[in-house]
């Protein structure tokens, strides 16, 4: 899937650049989406599995690395020049890649636990804030579930705003289709994105700061969405992907 893995590009360094979860967790984290969506022919199941072994994956790189966030890994601010010269410069960004080549096994067989983790009550259907964001910019229910474990700041855990990171994956593959796009540190499409967000946002970031929640559940995630919770900041940035 080129153009879907090209778009995943923005959300390196963090969500662009700007220092949350590791660009390598949004990619698991799409990748389990697609293959959840594959599998399971029911969207709500599809989200509901994806959310769930979104949450091995997570568990498995924390494991491995002591934290989720990219800046805590790389210690580098790619938003200052003088911290991303050196991050270059002192050959930092090889650890990266290293760190994938060894991650990638172990995120592989946490990703197949959780999407075969049958989930024991469909009570509420299933839904994730990222994927309603991909409905109203027009997306596909595959597209859908590719970003359904976003939900909650990526696997509910309350950290970078997965709304946000969705906005922004779904407006370069819309891009991606239209021409060849090349992948830039600065790309005005996404900045704009990322100043309607903060200008909603009152300046946060994490999800359990914008929503002054905590979900404790996918069932509870999923309440909160159905029952209006994030809607206008869900409509803002899916007008902003798409204009």
């Amino acid at each position: 899937m080129d153009n879907e893995e090209q778009a995943i590009d923005q959300l390196a360094g963090g969500i662009m650049q700007q220092g949350y979860q590791c660009g390598m967790l949004w990619g698991s984290s799409m990748a389990i989406g697609a293959e959840s969506f594959r599998r399971n022919d029911n969207l709500a199941l599809a989200i509901d599995k994806s959310l769930t072994a979104t949450q091995h994956t997570m568990k498995s790189f924390a494991k491995r690395t002591g934290t989720i966030e990219c800046e805590e890994i790389t210690n580098c601010d790619f938003n200052n020049k003088k911290s991303f010269l050196k991050y270059m410069l002192t050959g930092k960004f090889v650890g990266c890649f290293k760190l994938a080549g060894k991650w990638a096994p172990e995120a592989i067989n946490a990703a197949e636990a959780g999407l075969s983790f049958d989930p024991l009550d469909l009570g509420t259907q299933a839904q994730s804030c990222a994927s309603e964001v991909v409905k109203q910019m027009g997306g596909t229910e595959n597209e859908m579930a590719m970003v359904a474990g976003f939900a909650g700041g990526l696997g509910l855990s309350g950290n970078g705003c997965g709304a946000l990171a969705a906005a922004v994956w779904m407006n370069a593959l819309m891009r991606n289709r239209k021409e060849e796009v090349k992948y830039t540190m600065k790309d005005p499409d996404a900045e704009k994105i990322l100043n309607a967000f903060f200008e909603e946002t009152d300046y946060k970031m994490e999800c359990n700061s914008i929503t002054g929640k905590s979900f404790k559940s996918i069932n509870e995630h999923s309440e909160f969405i159905q029952g209006g919770g994030c809607q206008k900041l869900i409509t803002v940035l899916a007008k902003n992907a798409v204009e």
